[in-house]
């Protein structure tokens, strides 16, 4: 942004020790939006103070917040596409992400799982196809949840590293299965992130014991699939009544609700704390 007077005179007043004066600079200097922030680089590239740097460093992360939640509330009003979701939430770590770059991947994977896929095959054997491709071909790796690692939460970082979480692996396989017309959704199982291969009437008559609008499920952290037995199994090792909640569809808001909820957990730490609470507060957009 081309700077005049008034702009020369915020930078100016940045490093202010008045916390009010400050305040008063930054939420102006952010009302600019994100073509203010070459501006922002450019004064932190020229200022060797650490205390100041940090400030302009927030000021940056504050511009690009307001951008994403504009863009995230958005995509709340019409959630159909769960891709575009994950990006959304992508781009809080990675406000510069190219989104074209991760659909291209996940296109080049999907194209190679329809490349195997017939109208002949059984649900089970449209699977084994999916995870063959995924895990073997493409060598997608599981590793287990740790919030010591925000990035194996998010879709871009986990396509780049072929390595995820149950989270970040179950929503790629999501996006997935929702390109091909595969019906297999996220489904309510307590401290899990699990898949359910669903009957072909779910979508025309949901009613019911949600259960059984399920074939079996999937981890996919692995790709393994389970029966309704191992399920239940699972069930009675947690001591946990297997109620007919826990076996409901989620929809794409939920999912990424959840991951936003799982995500916040990385940076629950006195640092760090104010994005635990960006992340939250996007999540909150979810239950309007």
């Amino acid at each position: 942004m081309k700077e005049n007077k008034e702009i020369k005179a915020l930078l100016h007043l940045i490093d202010d020790p008045d916390e009010d004066v400050y305040q008063t600079v930054s939420e102006k200097l952010a009302s600019f939006g994100k073509a203010i922030i070459p501006n922002l680089e450019n004064l932190w590239e020229n200022i060797h103070n650490e205390e100041t740097q940090e400030r302009i460093e927030l000021l940056i992360h504050r511009v690009h917040f307001r951008d994403l939640s504009r863009d995230f509330s958005s995509w709340a009003k019409d959630p159909s596409d769960l891709q575009e979701g994950a990006l959304v939430v992508a781009r809080y770590n990675y406000p510069e992400l190219q989104a074209d770059l991760v659909k291209q991947e996940i296109e080049k994977i999907r194209r190679n799982i329809w490349l195997e896929l017939n109208n002949y095959l059984t649900p089970i054997e449209k699977i084994n196809v999916m995870n063959s491709i995924f895990y073997n071909y493409y060598k997608q790796k599981p590793v287990e949840i740790s919030y010591e690692t925000p990035d194996h939460f998010l879709i871009n970082k986990t396509l780049e590293s072929r390595k995820g979480n149950a989270i970040s692996n179950g929503i790629i396989y999501l996006v997935l299965c929702e390109l091909l017309d595969i019906p297999v959704r996220a489904v309510n199982i307590p401290r899990q992130f699990i898949l359910g291969y669903m009957d072909d009437s779910y979508e025309v008559n949901p009613s019911g014991n949600p259960a059984d609008n399920i074939k079996f499920f999937i981890d996919p952290l692995t790709g393994q699939m389970y029966s309704h037995k191992d399920i239940e199994i699972y069930f009675k090792r947690l001591s946990v009544p297997p109620v007919a909640s826990y076996y409901r569809p989620l929809n794409n808001k939920k999912v990424i609700q959840f991951l936003l909820e799982e995500l916040s957990k990385c940076f629950d730490n006195g640092r760090n704390y104010y994005k635990m609470d960006e992340l939250l507060s996007l999540s909150n957009l979810l239950d309007e």
